[in-house]
């Protein structure tokens, strides 16, 4: 099929016909726009038969009303939990007829579809939840943070540690300055490998010859949606499996980087950075490398000293600190605080002596409801969730993905180990240009966000 580009100025267009939307939920207390705080409101899935399902799980406290998936075989055990619920394979027909019924959508389908179903949620002045990494693309997540605001609708991205405690306990550690200016922090993770010889998917392979008949539960071209048409092979792609290949997923960065990532910017209050540069295994341009390095420069912010952050995938690491006390676990997923003054392992200061001496920060942070609680709370008319899409997740999925922009293969001559240069004021990459159209993506006839 015919291919089309998504330009700066489709993309920024899309953006801007979200702002004739504003949000009138269908329960409304009168005069005010917003959800009454003691009423339920109702939730449609897309893309349940996985995370999107647990998501569900979650927000049991309201009503499910409406369920989505191309796959209704696997998404028949969610089907089940929610008898009552309209099931559909098409978001779209979806959002359609269920459009005076739904308050808010919940998104959980792969993630090159994450930022074509939310758009065309906020785009109708939907809530919507969706998983992490928020989009596909690193333009995708911008316009979508856009997007949002523009609407005013309630949103939050799937990386539910952020409501933790432990994240809380590490800001307000650092803040203190008990290990002073934080100048390197290292961040690492097993995925995609699950121990030494499995895998939690596959990455670093080519795609598989032939071509198996496509289950009748099955609905192949709107799992395909925006990516290049392929022939179906049975556990390739789906389920799950998706997340290693360039056309559907974001690869272990993508995967793991919103979580991980997320203390750092909270912390160290990261915005942009000023260069990302990557090394990796072989590449492909099918599959993202086994495993890869990604070094990302921030600048100072405010009082703040500039910061190198460290990404570490494939079962790769940082070398095990000489405070870590002989017969602690050197985790295979971890973050490391380097700072003048002490270092920090998670939320913790090193040696554990030095944290029991420290015992616990002056608190400065509200205490969160829970991750899930924030965006009822905020489709109700309350604060803003703490990974919403305006404030939090739109920066954080950007600068996440810009790693994986420089491990791009198609460029590894030109761009692989070379130190990309980025200018937050002009959305670019100054020195290799040709990095630039990795930003965004060639959507399918009729699949454009």
């Amino acid at each position: 099929m015919e291919q089309k580009r998504m330009t700066r100025r489709g993309f920024m267009g899309a953006a801007a016909g979200v702002a004739a939307f504003t949000v009138v939920p269908r329960h409304v207390v009168a005069g005010s726009g917003q959800a009454a705080p003691g009423e339920k409101i109702n939730i449609a899935g897309v893309g349940i038969g996985g995370q999107g399902g647990a998501d569900l799980r979650s927000l049991e406290s309201q009503n499910i009303v409406a369920l989505c998936d191309v796959d209704w075989r696997h998404a028949s055990g969610c089907f089940k939990r929610y008898p009552n619920a309209k099931q559909y394979k098409d978001f779209r027909e979806m959002l359609d007829k269920e459009d005076k019924n739904i308050d808010g959508v919940v998104v959980g389908t792969p993630d090159h579809m994450h930022a074509i179903v939310s758009m065309a949620a906020i785009k109708r002045g939907k809530h919507v939840y969706c998983e992490k990494p928020l989009t596909h693309t690193v333009r995708e997540a911008k316009i979508l943070a856009e997007a949002a605001r523009e609407a005013k609708v309630a949103t939050q991205m799937g990386n539910q540690g952020q409501a933790g405690e432990d994240v809380r306990l590490l800001c307000e550690t650092i803040w203190d300055g008990a290990i002073g200016q934080v100048r390197e922090v290292h961040v690492w993770t097993d995925r995609p490998l699950n121990g030494i010889d499995k895998w939690y998917w596959p990455q670093g392979v080519d795609r598989p010859k032939g071509e198996d008949p496509i289950p009748d539960t099955l609905d192949w071209n709107l799992l395909i949606g925006p990516a290049p048409m392929r022939p179906y092979v049975q556990r390739v792609y789906h389920p799950f499996v998706w997340r290693g290949w360039w056309d559907f997923g974001t690869g272990a960065l993508g995967d793991i980087g919103c979580h991980a990532m997320d203390p750092v910017f909270r912390a160290l209050k990261l915005g942009y950075p000023t260069s990302v540069e990557a090394t990796c295994t072989l590449v492909n341009n099918e599959t993202y490398p086994v495993a890869s390095r990604v070094t990302y420069e921030f600048p100072a912010r405010g009082e703040m000293a500039p910061v190198t952050l460290h990404w570490y995938d494939g079962g790769m690491k940082p070398p095990r600190p000489a405070e870590l006390e002989s017969g602690r676990r050197w985790d295979t997923n971890g973050t490391l605080y380097v700072g003048e003054k002490g270092k920090m392992y998670g939320s913790r200061l090193l040696p554990e002596s030095r944290q029991k001496e420290y015992g616990k920060p002056p608190q400065k942070l509200e205490r969160s409801p829970g991750h899930y609680m924030e965006w009822v709370i905020a489709c109700k008319g309350g604060k803003p969730a703490g990974s919403n899409f305006p404030d939090h997740a739109g920066l954080l999925a950007q600068v996440v993905l810009m790693g994986n922009v420089a491990l791009r293969p198609a460029l590894k001559d030109k761009m692989l180990s070379t130190k990309l240069l980025w200018d937050a004021s002009k959305f670019e990459f100054t020195n290799v240009p040709e990095a630039n159209k990795y930003l965004t993506k060639e959507y399918r006839e009729g699949w454009a966000i």
